[in-house]
């Protein structure tokens, strides 16, 4: 016990670490949408978010690294979706249910977080070392889906076809959320998008040759 409070006392919380890391992300990805990645330094990222130098190497590998929270949150309100989705209800309605509750809970600062993920998304195109945070967040998303049909199934994770449809459907979301943040970074009206659960929906469904998407019996 004394070494677990020793640790409290001395150490960073997770959550901490966390909150900072985001921070950290935020100031990269604006440096790097409007001066570039070339031109933007540790020392910048440093500057603009207040800390050391020393610190921002103390939590990221390198500056390009510092793109990982802010892409990876941006997809994480996907993910918490689709596994809080019910066995009785269909995919279309859950993710237009959950949608709806979103767009009406979150604030400002997430709403400022979804647009510089959507920033770095498309910046991936162009910058490959931003394109690893993408694609390393995708990987995550694999990852989850897998389990999300898996438990959908009732089949292990690890069965050839859940693994598929996991991959398939996985590809799906990313292709969908580059689209449309291109879409809308590019200035396309959001109301053009307002059936975005639906596509998101309807490209789960088609990737998995319709196994994934209806409801299931308990």
């Amino acid at each position: 016990m004394a070494g677990v409070a020793s640790t409290k006392r001395g150490g960073m919380s997770d959550q901490r670490r966390h909150r900072l890391r985001l921070e950290i992300s935020r100031e990269a990805a604006r440096l790097f949408w409007e001066q570039g990645v070339d031109a933007t330094s540790g020392d910048q990222i440093a500057e603009a978010v207040g800390l050391s130098t020393r610190t921002i190497w103390r939590h990221f590998r390198s500056k390009e690294s510092c793109a990982e929270p802010i892409v990876t949150q941006g997809v994480e309100w996907e993910m918490s979706m689709l596994r809080s989705w019910p066995p009785e209800r269909s995919l279309e309605e859950h993710v237009s249910v959950e949608s709806i509750r979103y767009g009406r809970e979150a604030d400002e600062a997430r709403r400022a977080d979804d647009t510089l993920a959507m920033k770095m998304i498309l910046l991936a195109d162009r910058e490959p070392a931003i394109r690893t945070a993408w694609l390393m967040a995708c990987d995550q998303v694999e990852r989850e889906m897998t389990e999300i049909i898996a438990v959908r199934l009732q089949l292990p994770a690890d069965d050839l076809q859940v693994r598929l449809h996991g991959a398939a459907a996985s590809a799906a979301l990313r292709v969908i959320n580059e689209h449309i943040g291109a879409a809308l970074l590019g200035g396309t009206d959001p109301r053009e998008f307002a059936d975005a659960p639906e596509r998101i929906a309807h490209a789960i469904r088609t990737a998995t040759g319709g196994a994934v998407g209806d409801p299931v019996a308990p």
